[in-house]
């Protein structure tokens, strides 16, 4: 599979945009209508500082009186402008709120609906920073950019028309001086979105790397490999940082030529405008109302460039957390004719390879009744954990074929599949909240009577020294170790209920006395259904209906306990050592 997560098009990102601009449609529209209404009223105080410009030049009648109505007026129509713009600002920000909660929903739902084989060879660095860094971003600029953007271009808008109304000539010098505005947008533009893309996409590089080093700390300390994750490291933050400077070059060109091409329709109108009242082709008053409009224009413009500048990294993470709709998965596959029905999980000549170069299975054959307990044993890299993946979905067999119920498992949906199979390992998450809804996660619906029910069943005597018992949230009140956050993680599975559970050292970070009492509660939950265990301790095998034995990746025994220790092969010799250990 591609390890790149795929990223929308611009025709994606645009129509998840209206998307979501339409779910909120009338607060939309309501940040315009008040904005309009605020930038009419901000149009009032420069044509009436004209007419006191005018009313003072011409000097006839009662001038200071004219004068004082006017700059009330004035005073007046500025105080409603602020007030409507507080307004309309603040029905943006609660309309970018509930659209940024909207995104970051879309975003989870998206996260947990992929198939599990697909979202076990997902880049978790590349994950995490779509669902935290990109996501935020995406928010923060829904939460401000809107409001903020649709405000600055009603107002640009009234400023210009006001320009054009006020005197042609003075309107048109002002546009044809803001060209050079459009052309550095225009350059910039056509830059941008490679650039973002990029550094988002080393970002989550360098995120996906220090998230692959911290999880295999260990094992690169055992193998001596610290130089070699430091190159990689280096590699990492050397990309990032050359895609950084890449924006910043381009952010270094935009912004002075900018500023300097955002003065010029002042200086422009102010020097035609000049020459025409030189001329007495018009007042004083309208040259000075004109260059107040484009020297208040110079405001909405710096804020929409501002964004210009955001909304490309903004673009970019909307593209990214859209991306993830983009993820192929494959269509559920109908029950094979002739095949097994009911519960039953086969696997037939499977053969499976992680990197297509060495089968690490070979031929595995299986058969696993409905409510049968088994154990599969053997030496570390046999293929033991292999086999519970393919087991469980999260991989496919590159040939030969892995059923239940005559249906390949890693083609069920995933609703579906985690009422068949549930695949339980050494690795678990505790949410730092409460108890019970950490619990609740597995069955929504459940009482506190099956929570307290599920905990009791995996053996979670720490229960009665929680303070606030279910209520108690984790990290505050209690901090849970290793081997209760592992009992936790096995209480989910009991309220799930899955037909089907894999335990692929799920209690390995107990201790032995506890393990077995674990496992032993875990036998009497749920008997009836098939428990498929990859055996560590040989006593687990001991318990088991039947016990398959791998070696080099191929099934070499498969029997009772007493069938295979009185064969004395690889499990009798096991069981022997094991005993005089």
């Amino acid at each position: 599979m591609n390890r790149q997560l795929p990223v929308a098009s611009r025709s994606e990102v645009r129509t998840a945009a209206l998307r979501d601009l339409g779910a909120d449609r009338w607060a939309v529209v309501g940040v315009v209508v008040v904005n309009g209404l605020a930038a009419a009223a901000g149009l009032i105080g420069p044509w009436l500082l004209g007419r006191i410009i005018d009313t003072i030049q011409a000097g006839s009648g009662d001038v200071l009186s004219a004068v004082d109505r006017l700059a009330f007026g004035a005073l007046l129509f500025t105080v409603v402008q602020t007030a409507l713009a507080w307004w309309a600002l603040k029905i943006g920000y609660r309309f970018g709120e509930r659209t940024a909660a909207r995104v970051r929903e879309r975003f989870l739902q998206r996260t947990l609906a992929l198939p599990p084989r697909v979202a076990d060879h997902l880049p978790a660095g590349d994950l995490i920073a779509r669902g935290s860094t990109d996501a935020a971003l995406v928010a923060t600029t829904l939460r401000s950019a809107v409001p903020e953007v649709l405000v600055a271009t009603v107002h640009a808008l009234f400023l210009v028309v006001a320009v054009l109304v006020l005197d042609l000539r003075l309107g048109l010098c002002g546009l044809v001086c803001l060209l050079g505005v459009g052309g550095a947008v225009r350059w910039y533009m056509r830059r941008a979105r490679p650039v973002y893309l990029a550094v988002a996409a080393t970002g989550a590089e360098v995120a996906d790397v220090v998230a692959s080093t911290a999880k295999g700390a260990r094992t690169i300390e055992l193998l001596g490999l610290e130089e070699r994750r430091h190159q990689v490291s280096e590699a990492a933050i050397a990309e990032s940082r050359s895609a950084r400077l890449g924006a910043l070059w381009l952010r270094s060109v935009l912004f002075p030529w900018s500023e300097i091409a955002l003065g010029v329709p002042v200086v422009g109108v102010l020097l035609v405008g000049g020459t025409l009242y030189a001329n007495d082709l018009v007042s004083l008053g309208v040259v000075v109302t004109a260059t107040v409009y484009l020297r208040q224009l110079v405001g909405p413009l710096d804020t929409l460039m501002l964004w210009i500048e955001q909304l490309q990294g903004a673009g970019a993470s909307y593209a990214r957390v859209e991306g993830l709709a983009d993820i192929p998965t494959a269509e559920p596959a109908p029950a094979q004719s002739g095949g097994d029905h009911g519960d039953r999980i086969r696997v037939a000549d499977a053969h499976f390879s992680y990197t297509g170069a060495r089968d690490v299975l070979r031929g595995i054959d299986l058969l696993v009744q409905p409510g049968e307990r088994l154990a599969i044993v053997g030496t570390s890299g046999a293929g033991k954990s292999t086999l519970a993946r393919l087991l469980a979905g999260l991989d496919r067999p590159h040939t030969g074929s892995v059923t239940i119920g005559g249906r390949p498992v890693a083609d069920l949906p995933p609703d579906e599949l985690r009422e068949h199979v549930v695949l339980i390992t050494q690795d678990h998450h505790v949410f730092h909240d409460s108890l019970r809804d950490n619990l609740l996660i597995a069955k929504p619906d459940a009482t506190d009577e099956e929570l307290y029910d599920a905990l009791t069943a995996v053996g979670a005597e720490w229960l009665e020294d929680l303070p606030e018992g279910l209520d108690s949230v984790i990290g505050v009140d209690t901090d849970l170790a290793d081997a209760s956050a592992q009992q936790l993680s096995l209480a989910r599975v009991v309220l799930a209920d899955p037909h089907t559970l894999i335990l692929d050292e799920a209690t390995s970070l107990l201790d032995p006395r506890t393990a077995r009492q674990t496992e032993q509660s875990l036998a009497a939950v749920l008997r009836g259904r098939t428990v498929i265990a990859i055996a560590h301790r040989l006593q687990t095998a001991h318990d088991a209906d039947r016990i398959a034995v791998m070696e080099a990746g191929e099934l070499v025994e498969l029997g009772t306990h007493d069938e295979l220790v009185q064969a004395g092969r690889v499990y009798g010799q096991l069981w022997r050592t094991w005993n005089v250990d």
